[in-house]
């Protein structure tokens, strides 16, 4: 018997408890621990799989694997990378792909650091373009693009747009295209399966869903793009640690109870959000009255665990994180613990100052709706 999940012909849960796994052994753990090595008995030629610690180690392989059958499951011809960090991954494929002259297109709405990448990208000669997830309006901009970088949904304003016909149109002109699958999680939607070159993600956030562990990775079909991907990590050593790793591996046998209870419980904290006079541009793509709704209901499985909105001054956004006392006051998003901050605290993101970023974690539904909505009431005295 063999753990792997073959042909992805089992249910998403049975797929994530399973994921990665090696051939079970006699007396061996079910997942093998963390192996810290530097380097390894290597006598003669250097022909094994495992060579030195910044090239490849066991515990990357096992949970490389796993995210593979999670984003691609019963797909041949496609590998996985992991990464220090989502920062690390994103940058592995922006810069391994592009060259000076080249042109690039990202979203405007995207994650805050993306402001910090296209001014290193165009330090390297490379043009940036850039316009809005929504309205599939990167279409607009996409003639001459070398890759075009997809965030759907984005952060933090949870626009969606129809992946599929930026890839076939992307194609059409001869671009690669990346698709930053962050906030869906591979349970939410899957790239690659959407015509997508690179699914990248960081699983700092759900795919982990602790708060403990930074890492990142990258999800592309094999061939010269993704060995250049794995060149550009050998030379910056964009490298997670093995406990790390290994910790990210033990927490995708969760996945899936997470993400169902998350977003069943972000979907209930946005309807009761709805229709309060003090909350303004209320997003959540689950909402079936949500600007992104109809898109998202033919690309998405499940709509994730962040819910957005606006209170109406910097002030009042302030007391209601105060008054909050089952959600945390903290950046990042995912966590089984929920957290919620004025995202326009950071600057970088084209927000109001009263813009909440709202993360739904596994508290139980109702504790978690009352508590937002005493803190609503709370925040107005």
């Amino acid at each position: 018997m063999s753990y792997p999940i073959a042909a992805g012909g089992a249910g998403e849960g049975t797929r994530a408890v399973r994921a990665g796994l090696p051939e079970p052994v006699k007396y061996e753990p079910t997942l093998p621990g963390p192996v810290f090595a530097a380097h390894f008995h290597l006598p003669g030629e250097p022909t094994g799989p495992y060579t030195y610690g910044r090239d490849e180690n066991p515990t990357w392989t096992h949970l490389e694997r796993a995210v593979g059958e999670l984003e691609a499951p019963g797909r041949d011809g496609v590998e996985t990378l992991v990464f220090a960090s989502g920062m690390a991954a994103i940058s592995s494929v922006l810069f391994s792909q592009l060259r000076a002259g080249d042109t690039a297109v990202l979203p405007s709405d995207g994650y805050q650091a993306l402001p910090l990448v296209r001014a290193q990208l165009e330090a390297y000669g490379i043009e940036v373009r850039t316009a809005p997830t929504g309205g599939d309006a990167q279409l607009a901009v996409l003639d001459g693009a070398k890759l075009l970088w997809i965030e759907s949904p984005s952060n933090p304003g949870l626009d969606v747009c129809d992946i599929r016909r930026l890839v076939e149109a992307a194609h059409a002109r001869g671009a690669l295209v990346a698709v930053d699958n962050t906030l869906a999680t591979p349970l939410g939607q899957r790239p690659l399966e959407l015509g997508a070159d690179f699914s990248v993600a960081s699983g700092t956030k759900q795919l982990t869903g602790h708060g403990d562990v930074l890492l990142g990775y990258v999800t592309g079909r094999s061939g010269e793009p993704m060995t250049a991907v794995r060149r550009w990590r050998k030379i910056v050593g964009a490298i997670p640690g093995p406990m790390e790793a290994w910790l990210a591996h033990r927490s995708i046998a969760t996945l899936q109870l997470r993400v169902d209870r998350q977003s069943a419980t972000a979907l209930a904290v946005a309807q009761a959000l709805r229709g309060r006079p003090e909350v303004t541009g209320l997003r959540y793509p689950g909402l079936a009255d949500d600007p992104s709704h109809q898109v998202a209901s033919r690309q998405m499985r499940r709509f994730g665990c962040v819910v957005s909105f606006t209170l109406p001054t910097r002030a009042r956004a302030e007391r209601f994180l105060e008054e909050l006392r089952l959600v945390d006051d903290a950046t990042s998003f995912g966590g089984v613990r929920s957290t919620a901050e004025r995202r326009g605290r950071w600057g970088g993101d084209a927000v109001p100052e009263g813009f909440i970023r709202l993360s739904v974690g596994a508290e139980d539904p109702e504790d978690l709706v009352t508590d937002v909505l005493r803190a609503l009431e709370e925040s107005a005295r």
